[in-house]
C-alpha cells in the first residue's frame, strides 16, 4: 500500500511538471504568434505610407486591433519558468524581462497606450504617417532592451 502511495506521488508530480512544460511551450507558441502578427501588420502599415500599397482603412483597423490583443496578452505569457527559454527564429526574449518585469510591463502599457491613440487617430494616410513612428518607437524600444538576437 505505501509503495502504490509513493508512485502515486511521484506520478502526479511528474504530470504536474509536465503540465508546465506544456503551458509554457503554449506561452513561447503563443508570443510567436502574437509577434508574427505584429510583424505582418507592421509591414502592411508601412507598406501604406512608403506608397508601395494605398492607404486601405480596414487594414490599418485590423493592425491596430492585433497591436491591442497583443498588449493585453504579452504581459501574461512570460511566465517565471520560461526565463532563458530560446524561441525559433532569429530572437528570444532577454533575461530581462523578468530581472526587470516592472519596466517589461511599463514598455507594454506604454505601446498599449500609443496604439489606442492611434485608433482615434489614424483616419487616413496623412495621419498614418503621422503616427506609424511612434508606434514603431514603442515596437523597438521593447525590443531593443528585452529580446535578444539568437546565434
Amino acid at each position: 500500500m505505501l509503495r502504490m502511495k509513493q508512485v502515486l506521488v511521484v506520478g502526479g508530480a511528474l504530470l504536474l511538471g509536465m503540465g508546465a512544460v506544456w503551458a509554457q511551450q503554449d506561452s513561447v507558441k503563443e508570443v510567436q504568434s502574437l509577434m508574427k502578427g505584429n510583424g505582418k501588420n507592421a509591414g502592411a502599415m508601412s507598406a501604406m505610407v512608403k506608397g508601395e500599397k494605398p492607404y486601405d482603412q480596414a487594414t490599418v483597423d485590423s493592425a491596430l486591433a492585433q497591436f491591442e490583443v497583443t498588449a493585453k496578452k504579452l504581459p501574461n505569457l512570460f511566465p517565471a519558468s520560461a526565463k532563458g527559454v530560446k524561441l525559433d527564429g532569429d530572437y528570444s526574449p532577454s533575461s530581462k524581462v523578468w530581472e526587470d518585469k516592472a519596466g517589461f510591463d511599463a514598455k507594454i502599457a506604454s505601446f498599449a497606450k500609443v496604439v489606442g491613440e492611434a485608433k482615434t487617430k489614424i483616419k487616413d494616410l496623412d495621419s498614418l504617417k503621422a503616427t506609424m513612428p511612434a508606434i514603431g518607437r514603442e515596437c523597438g524600444g521593447c525590443h531593443e532592451t528585452y529580446r535578444i538576437k539568437n546565434g
